[in-house]
């Protein structure tokens, strides 16, 4: 590529004239020669071959069923969506320029959605006036985000004469090759990195040399600040860095060379160590410029760390990276995984941004109408209103942390700024008016609680260097109003879910401090040698005086992180003082709730009482289970409008508000890889976004998840629309099941010993007292892969005393391995009867008294498998056990029926996502077959053939586990190529065989159900729904269908017994419709009111256009409202307008949503 060849391409294009069909192909086929990239290939009669071409087809599918078509102009497969217009044409006025730019990429970003789900949206949309202007628009994630300006909305237009600079043309070209090359975030991830390791040097030093961790990092804070401001040039040029440089040989003088500098920096005055005139920067940061003094090594590593390029820092991460560079007891991790920005977006978006957007382009949709119709004010103030309300909403973080998830909504919220400050100049208003007005988008709106105090200083100082990034990105080196910094304490250091007046020690009556073990430290214990509680580690006992609700400032939206400490470590955590405290002040959470539901529940709330929005948190994907999901359902509750009795006042006031669903989730994500900022850790979280009143979301599943180029997993997700359950589906709501007393007092958890004292191999066991309290036991991992033949002390029903006399031997066996930590546990009952297991079940063991056998399952496994299990086996918390010992159950149990109810009803648990089987949920809630005896007979047969098989093959193959034949199972059924182990595994296990069963097993339970019809997972769980409901219904009228009537309800066994009877049909009550192949409801809605601003009335019509199942011709969309005056006028343009800026599609007569 030559000066001369550029010059000539540039001079063909301006003279340039015709249509766009004309001249777009030709135009980007001399732009790819000219800059040295492959041309678009021939298109090909199948789509999926066509990666890379002109003209290539997409398929809109809609509400009614039906399909149209539409042709992208140039599109390359994995970059981008390219639509070009040519729009100079005279006679039209200057705002028609914009109008059509907009439709183009409106047209372009339906075009990318519109593409097949195996092929992923492109990162870029690319749109092109040809001969004049090319707009570029990215979305890196490629989740389904809006795309936005790229690189920002100040320089993502390309000019003609632009081609004249490399850095243009390298764009471009990586656009085409390396598309996510241009990422800023991957370049910007590795220069914070380095940064944050240069610090933590830095600090170690310092530390090092007796400096306390507080000290060092304020310093450090106000040192990496002063690095920043130097590098954009909020400091003359290397003022900072030539400074400690020129002392690296004179250390004394850096402490009051470097306070001086400091002083005049926060008052805005001239400094003599760097001779030049600052600006003020006041803010929190310098108020008190305490400098440490440093030795000459010290000086040269701080110079180390300036040379870095702190324009490039990624304040997303920067945060996390920064907190645990100063703090020491986190600087193991500063290599670690972070949070990646990408994860921290897909929660932000739908809960700040996309809303914000949409109502923004009701407002640009408005403000386009008046321009055109020449009512230039009135579109200017149209715009302005909507920037006014950008630059006053407030988002919370109420756990924020170094301040990623502040960050990040900064950012976004900068960005639609900038757009609509272009929407502004274009209209004719210009910036410089609105910075007269002293309207921004600033820190002033991005609110964080933080218990931290080294995190909520890091998390202000976050906001904003990002803040700042910004401005420069923005608006070139015009220098930011003063004071740089403001001190606007958006940032509050304190407890975001318990107040108090203060927390004192507790003393016995002596006054002197009760204390415990401090939960770590421990010592080898004289006799065995283990590892137990070390006594002299002690910490006080707290107590919280006055304990409350801690209230939160006022704001539009929350969204954040909260903290993942499960139910059960609590204590442990945040100690017992801290929990009692807790409890009692939020009196209507149940004990078992995670701590981040305390955060949810407190905002549903808050969105509930109309102080909120709407709000998005992250927390463990565990909220599906039972415990976390009691909160979620108290709040979505569908009905009357009558609150669940346990509801507090906070909630029962939104339920009195009359609302048949107070809340609705907008946005969820019901499992996901997630990075623990503290450690780096990777775990598993579920995404939710609450909005107040009924509605539906969308519900995003994660298909596919790889290692990408950077921190955390790349991840592929499908999206589907609907009413969002408490348990984060979609469809049937298997959530609202209820628990039957024909299923009552069967199953339960097993034991927790709660001491791997209780634990004993066979043979060790035999010595002791000759084996007499030994019982086989089993866990999960026994029943999924082999048993591992451990035996349990089983004390029950014995005292302290009577073991003692009785089995001296198993007394000082668990005397010496399980009383050392039992004594130090926080629970009186598990302290004082420390020979008991932690918890013994006796209503479990009660139900299996006099069976042979019972049936088990894996609270946590990959595939739901249920087996027998004799008398004699004691099982584990980690088991379920149903007190059943007819194989017909077993059959039941081990049907596709059940085990898809199962999947439905269960949640989720664990970095490997395994389903968790909630006996309540699961089981007492699932409505068993009124099977006939030959079905019966039939299941049992079957059943009693499966189980058999299993323990056959397993004991003739010692390494044969049941996870390992299901793992085959599944191949099988989907008919996938196994490797050389899982033929071995088929071989060994008879996987086939198996498989047979399970066919025939899954027809034998569809026949006894009465069903014919192969119905889909789908419609198995709306039925089933509808089944429990018909049976609760029944159980109300006193009809109960007892599985074991002798066990549970003996009086009663003799009049009603187990019913028989076939169910020929099922009959489903109304309100339990099935939505599988219903047609869609072309029905007009009730008339709603014409709404009386331009703004509201682009809304009405694109969320009619939305919801309609088929094309609107304009009078059925006129049908829809009612209204006096000429607003029918209106629909022409607002139609046009909304399908200029890509929020409809017009389909024959009609206009469908987008």
């Amino acid at each position: 590529m030559t000066n001369e060849s550029i010059e000539r391409f540039i001079s063909r294009w301006q003279a340039a004239g015709g249509s766009e069909r004309a001249n777009y192909q030709l135009f980007v086929g001399e732009l790819t020669e000219l800059l040295g990239l492959p041309r678009p290939d021939p298109a090909r009669d199948d789509t999926r071959d066509n990666a890379y071409v002109f003209e290539r087809r997409v398929r809109f599918r809609h509400g009614d069923g039906a399909e149209s078509h539409g042709f992208i102009d140039c599109y390359r497969r994995g970059a981008f969506v390219l639509e070009a217009k040519k729009l100079r044409r005279s006679g039209l006025s200057p705002t028609a320029f914009d109008d059509a730019l907009q439709r183009a990429r409106g047209q372009a970003e339906s075009y990318a959605r519109a593409l097949p789900a195996e092929e992923g949206r492109p990162p870029f949309l690319v749109v092109v006036d040809v001969g004049n202007v090319i707009e570029l628009y990215a979305e890196f994630s490629r989740s389904g985000a809006t795309y936005t300006p790229f690189p920002d909305p100040r320089s993502h237009r390309i000019r003609l004469t632009d081609f004249r600079d490399e850095a243009v043309r390298a764009r471009l070209k990586a656009l085409w090759l390396d598309p996510l090359s241009l990422d800023p975030t991957r370049a910007t991830a590795r220069v914070t990195r380095e940064v944050a390791e240069r610090l933590a040097e830095v600090a170690k030093a310092l530390e090092g040399a007796g400096h306390a961790p507080e000290v060092v990092a304020g310093f450090l804070s106000r040192c990496l600040f002063t690095m920043f401001a130097e590098d954009v040039e909020l400091l003359p040029k290397r003022a900072f860095s030539g400074l400690i440089e020129s002392l690296r040989d004179n250390p004394a003088q850096f402490v009051p060379l470097v306070g001086e500098l400091w002083q005049a920096m926060d008052k805005g005055a001239f400094s003599v160590a760097i001779r030049a005139a600052l600006p003020r920067f006041n803010g929190k940061l310098f108020k008190e410029p305490l400098v440490l003094p440093l030795t000459r090594d010290q000086i040269e590593l701080l110079i180390k760390a300036a040379r870095a390029d702190w324009t490039q820092v990624e304040p997303a991460i920067f945060g996390t990276l920064l907190e645990r560079a100063l703090d020491p007891t986190e600087r193991h991790a500063l290599g670690a995984h972070y949070t990646p920005r990408a994860y921290v977006e897909r929660l932000v978006l739908p809960t700040v941004i996309e809303p914000l957007r949409a109502s923004w382009s009701h407002v640009q949709a408005a403000a386009l109408m008046l321009a055109n119709e020449g009512k230039v004010k009135e579109a200017i103030a149209e715009v302005r209103a909507f920037h006014h309300r950008l630059c006053e909403l407030k988002v919370l973080d109420p756990a924020c942390g170094s301040g990623n998830f502040l960050y990040v909504t900064l950012e976004h919220m900068k960005r639609l700024e900038g757009e609509v400050l272009n929407q502004l100049d274009e209209i004719g208003h210009t910036q410089a008016m609105l910075e007269t007005e002293g309207l921004s988008v600033d820190p002033h709106q991005f609110l964080g609680l933080e218990i931290n105090p080294r995190a909520a200083a890091v998390a202000e100082m976050v906001l904003w260097i990002g803040y700042l990034q910004w401005h420069f990105r923005t608006r070139g080196h015009v220098m930011p109003p003063q004071p740089v910094l403001k001190d606007f304490r958006n940032i509050e250091c304190r407890d975001a879910v318990l107040a108090y007046d203060r927390m004192e020690y507790v003393t016995d009556a002596r006054g002197v401090p009760v204390s415990r073990w401090d939960g770590k430290t421990t010592k080898p214990h004289p006799v065995t040698g283990e590892q137990v509680p070390d006594e002299a580690a002690q910490v006080p006992l707290e107590r919280y005086v006055n304990p409350r609700r801690a209230e939160w400032p006022q704001a539009d939206v929350v969204v954040g992180n909260p903290p993942f400490i499960g139910n059960k470590r609590m204590r442990a955590a945040l100690g017992d003082g801290y929990v009692e405290a807790l409890r009692g002040a939020w009196s209507e959470m149940p004990e078992s709730a995670d701590f981040v539901m305390y955060w949810w529940h407190k905002a549903a709330s808050l969105v509930c009482a109309g102080a909120l929005s709407r709000f998005g948190f992250i927390t463990t994907n565990s909220v599906t289970q039972a415990f976390n999901r009691r909160v979620l359902e108290r709040h979505l509750a569908a009905g009357d409008g009558a609150a669940p009795p346990s509801l507090a006042a906070e909630s029962a006031e939104c339920v009195g508000r009359g609302s048949p669903v107070p809340l609705h989730l907008a946005f969820a994500v019901p499992d996901h890889p997630w990075v623990d900022s503290a450690d780096g850790a990777a775990v598993r979280i579920a995404m939710t976004v609450g909005a107040m009143g009924a509605g539906e979301g969308r519900l995003l599943s994660v298909t596919d998840e790889r290692e990408g180029g950077g921190d955390g997993l790349e991840v592929q997700a499908v999206e589907r629309a609907g009413v969002i359950h408490a348990d984060l589906t979609i469809g049937a709501n298997v959530s609202s099941a209820k628990p039957m007393q024909a299923n009552g007092g069967l199953s339960f958890r097993g034991m927790i010993p709660h001491g791997e004292g209780f634990l004993i191999a066979p043979k060790e066991g035999a010595a002791l007292d000759g084996g007499s309290l030994l019982r086989p036991y089993r866990n999960g991992k026994d029943l999924t892969d082999r048993p591992r033949g451990v035996m349990v002390i089983d004390t029950f029903g014995l005292s302290e005393a009577g073991l003692r006399s009785r089995y001296p031997a198993s007394w000082q066996w668990l005397y010496d391995r399980v009383k050392p930590e039992r004594d130090h546990n926080p629970r009186k009952n598990r302290r004082e009867n420390w020979w008991l297991f932690g918890e013994n079940q006796p209503r479990m063991r009660a139900s299996v008294e006099g069976l042979s056998r019972y049936i088990a399952t894996g609270q946590t496994a990959k595939h739901r498998i249920f087996q027998f299990l004799d008398a004699s086996i004691l099982p584990d918390d980690k088991l379920i056990a149903i007190a059943l010992d007819d194989a017909y159950f077993l059959g039941v149990l081990s049907s596709h029926i059940h085990v898809a109810w199962a999947l439905a009803a269960g949640g989720w648990l664990g970095v490997g996502n395994d389903p968790v089987y909630n006996k309540s949920k699961c089981f007492d809630a699932f409505p068993f077959p009124a099977a006939t005896p030959e079905h019966q007979a039939r299941i049992r047969d079957l059943a009693e053939q499966i189980d058999a098989h299993r323990k056959r093959q397993q004991a003739a193959h010692a390494g044969l586990t049941l996870t390992g034949m299901y793992n085959v199972l599944e191949k099988l059924k989907v008919s996938l190529p196994m490797t050389a182990k899982e033929k071995a595994i088929h071989e060994m296990g008879l996987v086939s065989v198996l498989k047979s069963l399970h066919d025939e097993l899954d027809a034998a339970v569809m026949e006894a159900y009465g069903w014919r019809d192969a119905p889909s997972d789908e419609t198995i769980l709306e039925r089933l729904v509808a089944l429990n409901a018909e049976r609760a219904a029944e159980e109300a009228r006193g009809v109960v269908r007892w599985l074991r009537p002798a066990f549970q309800h003996p009086e009663a066994a003799a009049v009603v017994g187990r019913p028989s009877g076939r169910q020929e049909t099922l009959d489903i009550p109304q309100g339990f419709p099935s939505v599988i192949g219903l047609k869609p409801d072309l029905q007009v809605p009730a008339k709603q009111p014409w709404p009386a601003t331009l703004p509201e009335q682009v809304a009405a019509v694109a969320r009619a256009l939305a919801e309609a199942r088929a094309p609107l011709a304009e009078a059925d969309l006129a049908a829809r409202f009612t209204g006096k005056g000429p607003w029918k006028k209106r629909l022409p343009q607002l139609l046009d307008t909304l399908v200029a800026l890509g929020r409809a599609r017009q389909s024959g007569d009609g206009w469908m949503g987008v």
